[in-house]
């Protein structure tokens, strides 16, 4: 099999193994010290979540999809982090176009946008953060 394939593969498993970290840390906050009725312990919960899923991801990444030999690691960082950020911010701005303001089911649309965010996270990872391998 090609390297490139090899390689979407490989992000593929480290995507859903990032989002069972996610789930995990998610659950585990409400389930032991966060108290998901309270807004602000929800939204806390998933504060917590993400910033493990993306550092979970982020090592993962840069040693087994990309294989990142950069001494300049904590560039790779801010920029995996950035580059979270922004398909964050793209992954809200979708859901609030496409269940907002064009009305559709919020499950059908959240599923649309996970295809486009993991495009894009792949593609900006590729492209702007594992660029020096």
């Amino acid at each position: 099999m090609k390297e490139g394939y090899q390689e979407i593969i490989r992000y593929l498993i480290v995507g859903v193994l990032t989002t069972v970290v996610s789930l995990a840390v998610y659950y585990g906050c409400v389930l032991t010290i966060l108290d998901p009725e309270q807004a602000l312990e929800l939204q806390a919960a998933n504060v917590i979540s993400w910033i493990a899923a993306v550092t979970f991801a982020y090592i993962a990444n840069r040693i087994f999809v990309f294989r990142s030999k950069s001494r300049a690691w904590f560039r790779e960082a801010r920029a995996f982090v950035c580059a979270r950020i922004a398909t964050l911010l793209m992954d809200m701005a979708i859901m609030f176009v496409l269940v907002t303001v064009c009305h559709y089911n919020d499950k059908i649309a959240k599923l649309v946008v996970q295809v486009v965010v993991t495009v894009a996270n792949y593609i900006l990872s590729k492209v702007l953060v594992f660029r020096n391998r």
